[in-house]
């Protein structure tokens, strides 16, 4: 499968927000003065994933204010992101390392070294004081649009209540590190704070930005940060399709640098049977390892260690 996308969006020129509210760059909080959840909006957690960028600089244009509590916007991984060129639209993920696999506490309050790290440490606080976080991501291939949640029932709750995109996927799909969903206050039965992660489409394909911004406006509303007919009055789609939900079941790391998929997948394919083959390792075919299974997120460019899919199953 060809690895390459035509971009079709435009990155904005975010600098203008580069002066944020609190001391921390690029962090805007906005206060009703009456009670209410803080909610937070996170785009560019990865460089090259500009739809989220879009969307935020739209709420911004939009003048959209909390009717209740606080409402934070956050452009986070502004140092990759400054690096993105649309020529070259794949080489601005991070600086140094994933920094949405660094949300382990061990790594936060070590002595490691990355711009990442950096930049998460300076946004923990501002991560600390939410009550419910969307982070807006994209994704390689050409996959619908899905919600992912680790699976706790109250982020499960909470992609119902925000019913876009009409894919929810749940459970853990890598293999080192945190993901800033599974960051502890987040990731916590015994508290109310939620953290869910939507993918908008490819990349740079045009519909990621009107996801990314209509996902983006039913959490601001499911969240009660707006009303629902300031959320209606800017959406694209006004009656979204029902959503599906399913499990995460396994992974597939791939064993060598051969690793190859049998057809071109984007994602969210359906296989009745297991032991339907999808990949070639090495020597070795990758088949479904279980009845009505779903193929998420396939990498394509999964080299020996990487993690060159998911498995999922319709949940319970």
């Amino acid at each position: 499968m060809t690895t390459h996308h035509p971009v079709e969006l435009k990155a904005p020129d975010i600098s203008r927000f580069a002066r944020g509210t609190n001391g921390v760059p690029y962090v805007h909080t906005f206060d009703s003065g009456k009670p209410g959840p803080h909610v937070m909006v996170n785009a560019l957690t990865h460089g090259n994933e500009i739809c989220g960028a879009i969307a935020l600089e739209t709420i911004f244009s939009l003048g959209l204010k909390p009717k209740q509590g606080k409402l934070s916007l956050v452009f986070v991984n502004v140092g990759a992101f400054k690096r993105f060129d649309p020529a070259k639209p794949n080489g601005s993920r991070y600086v140094d390392e994933d920094f949405n696999r660094v949300w382990v506490e061990s790594r936060l309050d070590g002595p490691e070294k990355s711009a990442e790290l950096t930049r998460a440490r300076e946004l923990r606080p501002v991560f600390d004081q939410a009550d419910y976080l969307l982070d807006i991501h994209s994704m390689g291939t050409p996959s619908a649009p899905l919600m992912i949640v680790h699976g706790l029932d109250k982020e499960r709750r909470l992609a119902r209540q925000v019913a876009v995109p009409p894919w929810i996927v749940a459970g853990q799909g890598h293999i080192q590190g945190k993901r800033l969903i599974e960051y502890t206050p987040f990731n916590d039965r015994s508290n109310a704070k939620t953290a869910i992660l939507v993918e908008c489409g490819q990349h740079w394909e045009a519909n990621a930005a009107k996801v990314a911004l209509d996902t983006t406006l039913r959490f601001l509303a499911a969240t009660g940060a707006i009303d629902e007919a300031t959320m209606m009055a800017h959406v694209h789609v006004k009656s979204p399709k029902p959503q599906t939900m399913v499990d995460v079941s396994g992974g597939y790391t791939a064993k060598t640098d051969r690793f190859k998929f049998v057809k071109d997948f984007t994602g969210l394919e359906h296989f009745a049977k297991a032991g339907s083959p999808i990949a070639q390792d090495g020597d070795e075919t990758v088949t479904t390892p279980h009845d009505d299974c779903y193929l998420v997120m396939p990498n394509h460019g999964a080299k020996k260690g990487d993690r060159a899919l998911r498995f999922a199953k319709p949940s319970d």
